[in-house]
């Protein structure tokens, strides 16, 4: 398969994937990219691409994470006052349900979240085994675990 089929194939779950993860649309697409722009330098079989690609596009979220974090720090440190926040205009144009959705996102741990956005794109359990680094036969026990977690927190979010 080439690189174009492997594109083809893996772009749009990849940036729904990032989408939710980062709720911004332009940083995903940025991610994905970048995923790809990797997966040519590396030397992945054509079976593993697609938890490949997840893994460093999540790996690609925590260092730009970390990167926005402490230009933020700086800038408030150079500038002498916090950061602007968000407006209520702002938070306002967001729908119920996304805000609800997030939330309950936010309230599960790190590994939960990238389990449950995985199934959501109809990764195998080998396959999210594979990209957040557990045991296959544990995957269907955690996704349990993490779903109910996140129907706890989406309905207190009520």
């Amino acid at each position: 398969m080439s690189f174009h089929e492997i594109y083809e194939r893996h772009h749009a779950a990849l940036f729904r994937y990032l989408h939710r993860y980062t709720g911004d649309a332009d940083l995903a697409e940025d991610l994905v990219h970048e995923a790809f722009v990797r997966l040519l330098d590396a030397d992945v079989p054509e079976s593993e691409a697609r938890p490949w690609l997840f893994k460093v596009a999540t790996n690609l979220v925590r260092d730009d994470a970390r990167r926005a974090s402490r230009h933020a720090r700086l800038a408030v440190e150079a500038a002498g006052f916090a950061a602007p926040r968000e407006t209520p205009e702002e938070r306002l144009q967001r729908a119920a349900a996304v805000n609800r959705v997030r939330a309950a996102l936010d309230a599960l741990d790190d590994r939960e979240r990238r389990m449950l956005l995985m199934r959501e794109e109809g990764f195998a359990y080998r396959e999210i085994a594979q990209a957040v680094d557990v045991a296959a036969g544990s995957v269907g026990t955690l996704l349990a675990r993490a779903l109910q977690k996140f129907r706890r927190a989406y309905e207190e979010g009520a």
